[in-house]
């Protein structure tokens, strides 16, 4: 076994798409916890909001800071709206529409009550005018009437939804509908809010802009942003706004300082006001006493690993999903990442993606507090025949002598 201590590295927020790699990677992730009396020591107690439940998240790690009620199933309102334009989001990744075909408005979501983008039953309208009418105006008629483009009916539409929440984790949330109007069964999480806002920030980077505009027209009607952050923070940029009568006012806001972003959810205050003010006093918190650090990115060479009776003598080892960790920001220097090689000797082939050890982030106190794979990234195949005899006798005389 080899353990190596290289420098840190500290690099920003991946925004590519997961790959299927990269989410069996990070299945595998092993989160240590910090000592609870060291945390203590540097870090205070999170602040108390007027409001339900809330979550505090950071956005590289999706390391949760603060966990107040966050399971609780709750209505969501409009936030239900970020599933529905994160899988018209992926539905365009795919191909399998284009942001300028038109979509011819229903009687169904021309009626719909509620907040409204103003679209006219019989006309058509361009998928991408109907993703800024979900996202900046929360038009119900527009969540329907893409919901209908791409499912033939929003109940079908809701399957789709529920079938990306569960390729997400999200355990507490089922929907029913694609705009949040209140229905029996249909309900979400603090928690699951801010995992699929995380999903958005990093698997669909291309459209994650349209969550800070601040304004739309259409049909000669301007709307602003219900996000009243997007106006007092510049580092805010988005997500989304809610609001029944009984889900009161919700927000899920994303914010970016300094090259960390953080991740706040907050259920159920009193007033638009109110929930801008709580989301702020949470983000305040995470950038106040944390530090997010990505030490590897997904797919950097991490250490050179000797392969033996290979084509090559070397192989470059990585991680398969970045390597974050969110830490006390008074303690953060403190702590190191080392590569433990368990593959020794390596002998070929190797596919890449093959697991060859252990990225470990080390505390100042010696104890690993978080773990992830270290694999192959790139395939070595089977040397010639003298490479292999002449390995074959290295190896025998490396086991007498060491």
């Amino acid at each position: 076994m080899r353990v190596r201590f290289p420098a840190l590295i500290s690099s920003p927020v991946a925004t590519e798409p997961m790959s299927l790699t990269s989410r069996l990677a990070a299945v595998f992730l092993l989160f240590v916890p910090l000592a609870a009396a060291a945390a203590a020591a540097v870090v205070p107690p999170p602040p108390e909001l007027a409001a339900k439940s809330w979550v505090l998240m950071d956005a590289a790690s999706g390391s949760v800071l603060v966990d107040h009620r966050g399971r609780e199933r709750l209505p969501p309102a409009s936030l239900t709206k970020l599933m529905t334009s994160h899988v018209a989001a992926l539905e365009l990744q795919r191909g399998r529409i284009k942001e300028n075909d038109l979509v011819t408005i229903s009687e169904k979501a021309w009626r719909m009550g509620g907040s409204k983008m103003f679209v006219r039953v019989g006309n058509q309208v361009a998928v991408h005018d109907l993703l800024r009418g979900i996202i900046v105006q929360s038009g119900n008629d527009a969540s329907i009437a893409l919901a209908e483009h791409l499912a033939g009916g929003e109940d079908t539409f809701a399957a789709l939804m529920n079938q990306e929440a569960k390729r997400l984790g999200l355990a507490d949330t089922h929907f029913v509908n694609a705009t949040g109007w209140p229905a029996e069964g249909h309900y979400s999480s603090a928690l699951d809010m801010a995992k699929l806002a995380r999903a958005i920030i990093i698997e669909d980077p291309a459209h994650y802009g349209l969550y800070a505009e601040k304004e739309f027209v259409w049909n000669g009607i301007k709307q602003p942003n219900r996000n009243l952050l997007l106006w007092r923070d510049p580092s805010v940029d988005g997500l989304k706004t809610g609001h029944t009568e009984e889900a009161g006012y919700c927000l899920v806001a994303s914010s970016q300082r300094d090259g960390q972003r953080m991740i706040a959810a907050v259920f159920g205050t009193e007033s638009e006001a109110a929930r801008a003010t709580e989301t702020a006093k949470l983000l305040a918190y995470g950038f106040n006493f944390f530090d997010s650090k990505t030490f590897f990115k997904k797919g950097q060479a991490v250490q050179t690993v000797e392969v033996w009776k290979g084509a090559a003598r070397t192989l470059k080892a990585g991680v398969a999903a970045d390597f974050a960790a969110v830490l006390p920001k008074r303690t953060s220097g403190e702590f190191k990442t080392r590569t433990v090689v368990t593959s020794d000797p390596l002998v070929a082939p190797v596919k890449a993606g093959a697991p060859l050890g252990r990225v470990e982030l080390v505390g100042g106190d010696g104890k690993v507090v978080k773990q992830a794979p270290l694999v192959a990234l790139e395939t070595v195949e089977e040397g010639g025949f003298f490479r292999r005899i002449w390995d074959s006798i290295r190896l025998f005389f490396k086991g007498l002598f060491g």
